[in-house]
């Protein structure tokens, strides 16, 4: 059965609310086999883990490949609320992920035709299909929202060092 993308996107818009009710930029992603079965989940854990690597798309991909065991997407869709940043398009670009599709454009930071477009580049050695706009007025609208009410409190949150260890002293 064929799941349309707008149906997947409203399960990652609950999927990212939880993250962003966590702490997390609430962004969430899918990666769909062939037959449009998810086999790979993610949201933002930054905060939570502490890892810069943690995004959505990341997550997702790893979960992917550790339940499929390949590492190569050709016939796969990557479903995101968010469009993908550099880092994660780049990724995108490695594991030959065959179709993208997204909320909210990035215009900032956006690395599928924001600021660049990876899945286009003539560097790139794999070309996806990427498709933007699904619920984008839904997406847009948790991310301003999230990030209207991250401004509200009082100035930025001081980061904490991880137990054990003294905020001065260095890894």
């Amino acid at each position: 059965m064929d799941i349309p993308n707008s149906i997947w996107m409203e399960r990652l818009l609950r999927l990212a609310t939880i993250a962003g009710n966590a702490g997390e930029v609430p962004v969430a992603a899918v990666v769909l086999d062939p037959n449009g079965k998810a086999i790979g989940w993610g949201s933002n854990r930054r905060e939570g883990e502490q890892n810069p690597l943690a995004h959505a798309e990341l997550i997702a991909l790893r979960q992917a490949s550790h339940c499929s065991g390949q590492w190569r997407f050709n016939q796969h869709t990557l479903i995101v609320t968010l469009e993908p940043c550099p880092m994660c398009a780049g990724a995108l670009v490695q594991a030959r992920m065959g179709r993208v599709v997204f909320g909210a454009s990035d215009p900032k930071r956006g690395g599928l035709g924001g600021c660049l477009d990876l899945s286009r580049s003539a560097s790139a050695h794999h070309h996806m299909d990427v498709y933007g706009g699904v619920l984008r007025d839904q997406c847009e609208l948790m991310l301003q929202n999230w990030f209207k009410q991250r401004r509200g409190q009082n100035g930025r949150q001081a980061t904490q060092a991880p137990e054990g260890l003294a905020a001065d002293q260095h890894c």
